[in-house]
This record gives C-alpha cells, structure tokens and sequence, in this order.
C-alpha cells in the first residue's frame, strides 16, 4: 500500500464523489491540465477524462502520454490551431450523436493563449453545451506568488515576435494600471526584456515566472532596471517557458512620490540627509521636512 493510499486525505469520501456528479452527454467539457507537476492535475478531470468519448487535444503524444501515467486510455481527435475551424465541424457532429467529448491543450487552460477558442464558439454556436473544469493556469499561478499588490490584471499573452510590432503593442500599454501578464518563448526572453525596458519606466516592478511547477521553478521579482542582468547572469535563464508580470502604471500622485523616492535614493548615495532632501524638493517641488524625514527611514534600513 502507498503512503497516498494510506494518507487522511486519500480515505476522505469526497474523492469518491466525483463519480457520484452529473456529467450529461451531447456536452464539451474544457479540461486544464498541469502546466508542469503532473499531479496538479484535480480529482474531477481525471474522472470526466475516463468516461468521455474522446478526448480532442493539441497533440496526441502530449496527452496520450499524461492519460497513460494515470493509466487511461481514450480516443484522441488533434485539435491544434491551425485545424481548430475543420475539427469544430467533426466534434459538433458528434456532441449531437450524444457523446461527451473533453478538449484539453498540452498545458493549462484551453482556450488561453492556446487552442480552444475557436471551437467553444462553434459549440455555443450550435446550441450545444460546453461545461469548464477548472484547474492549473500559469497566468494565475504566477499572480499568485507576484506579491504585486493590485486587484486587477490585464492578460496579454504572447508579444509580436518581430521588434518593431512588439514595440508598438508595448506603447499601447503604458497607461494600462493592471498589472500586465505576458507569455514568452526562452529563445525570446531577452528580446522581451530589452522591449519592455525601453517603453516603460526604469523602477516598475517586474516579476519572472520560470517553470511554473517544474523541477527547476524559478520566480524572481526586481525593478525593471535590473531585469536584463538578472537574465543575463545564468545562462539557464534563457530556457524555460516564462510569464513575466509588470507592474501597472501607476496613478499620478503615486507617480509623482515614486519619482521622488527614485531622485531622493541617487542624493542620497552621494550627499548627506541634509542636501539630498533639499536638493530632491528643489528638483521636484515637493515637502523638504517630508523628504527629509524619509531620507532618515532609507538610512535607517541601509545601516
């Protein structure tokens, strides 16, 4: 017997009640699954996995090998994107004879910044039903451990892979005060870096998401002013599927104080408490007791 099968958790009765849940037929049901630690993957996919009539996945080697560690084995249908629109006809014809079909992606949720979208609208179009599981995602799991305070995102996916189309995305973005999640290839990470580096402002704060869930996971947050280096320093780095989180923009008071706190660290690097605070409020029009007061706080945490 395994240490699982031995564990409180493995005897609860609600691990058995997701045989016990209604799963109707003629229905599409979207599937995440692990984006890396394959036991991410939750009690209620497994079991949708084992009774639908086939599964409709971006590759058939992916899936067929994440279905063969938990020991099933179900048709599988190639639904990738660049047959999405052809195989939504097929599936459609088949949620109709009254099967229960599961589309999944090679990692995470169908749908985001991979396939799946187009035939979801095609179902919804055909006046069948589609009934989501939810599960792993790497835009949330990076959220998660960001420490970025701010109670929105904005999702943007994959940059435009060529340098002037992605510098034109990137200025779009400027204003947006969500914190920004981007997807991005190893190969191109450093390109990503220097882009966003250019557009925006030196202190926001940037968050590294490397091998979410993976073996060698690595989540590393810093100013955008030393992101290039922090990549540059291992040449790992550049391997490994990223997200990348950016801070917001921020509101213009908030601004105006980060402007401030940034000319206020430079003085103080070079010139006494004295003359670093008097200087930053000639330079930015702000309190001089108040800088003050805060260039004592930086020394304080400095020594």
């Amino acid at each position: 017997m395994t240490e699982f099968q031995t564990s409180p958790i493995a005897q609860l009765p609600v691990i058995g009640e997701a045989v016990h849940q209604s799963y109707p037929t003629a229905t599409l049901y979207i599937v995440a699954t692990p984006i890396g630690n394959v036991t991410d993957i939750t009690v209620r996919a497994l079991h949708v996995l084992s009774l639908v009539d086939a599964v409709a996945c971006e590759d058939t080697r992916n899936t067929g090998n994440l279905l063969t560690r938990f020991g099933l084995s179900r048709p599988m249908i190639a639904a990738h994107q660049h047959n999405e629109r052809e195989v939504a006809d097929k599936l459609i014809a088949r949620l109709q004879a009254g099967e229960r079909i599961a589309l999944v992606s090679d990692a995470g949720t169908p749908g985001v910044s991979d396939p799946g979208a187009r035939i979801v609208d095609a179902v919804r179009a055909a006046g069948l039903r589609v009934v989501p599981l939810p599960g792993a995602s790497a835009a949330v799991t990076a959220l998660s451990a960001s420490g970025l305070v701010n109670d929105q995102f904005y999702f943007v996916g994959f940059l435009p892979a060529k340098a002037k189309q992605r510098e034109t995305a990137l200025q779009k973005l400027l204003t947006v005060g969500a914190t920004m999640v981007f997807y991005e290839a190893p190969h191109r990470i450093l390109d990503c870096v220097e882009a966003l580096a250019g557009v925006f402002e030196p202190a926001r704060q940037v968050v590294f998401a490397r091998e979410l869930t993976k073996l060698f996971e690595e989540i590393h947050r810093c100013p955008l002013s030393e992101a290039l280096a922090w990549v540059k320093a291992d040449p790992h780095r550049e391997k490994g599927e990223y997200v990348v989180l950016l801070e917001g923009a921020r509101a213009e008071g908030d601004a105006e104080e980060a402007e401030a706190e940034r000319i206020l660290n430079i003085l103080l690097a070079e010139c006494s408490v004295k003359q670093a605070a008097n200087l930053t409020a000639q330079i930015t029009g702000r309190k001089k007791n108040a800088l003050y007061d805060r260039a004592l706080e930086i020394k304080g945490q400095q020594d």
